[in-house]
């Protein structure tokens, strides 16, 4: 079970993550911010990141072997990464439409991917 919750808040989070980093972009380009000031966008951006924070600490705590979870720091950082890129790129596939995935972004996840499998090799 500690695995499912450490891997469901780090989906989660990252989620909030992405839209705290690039959702003001999108409502630029909806024509919704682009009157706010620098100011605004930030304290838009830190409300979101907000909740970042009480799915990724959660996550991190129930994952980590230093609490009794299933996984090592590093681990627990890489899965985070290849969480991290595969809800960025659902995002950008689905949000931004000017944006498209190329073959050698496709490569470098794949690199991401075996970097999974490595930190978890004993």
């Amino acid at each position: 079970m500690q695995i499912l919750w450490t891997i469901l808040l780090l989906i989660l989070s990252n989620i909030f993550m992405t839209f705290a980093w690039y959702g003001h972009l999108k409502l630029q380009e909806m024509n919704i911010s682009t009157s706010w000031p620098l100011i605004g966008i930030i304290l838009f951006s830190w409300g979101i990141a907000l909740f970042e924070y009480i799915c990724q600490v959660p996550a991190n705590r129930i994952g980590s072997q230093i609490n009794g979870g299933p996984f090592s720091l590093v681990q627990l950082k890489v899965i985070q990464e290849v969480v991290s890129l595969t809800v960025f790129s659902c995002i950008v596939i689905f949000c931004f439409k000017g944006e498209t995935i190329q073959w050698n972004h496709i490569a470098a996840f794949f690199c991401l991917i075996l970097a999974v499998f490595f930190v978890f090799l004993k």
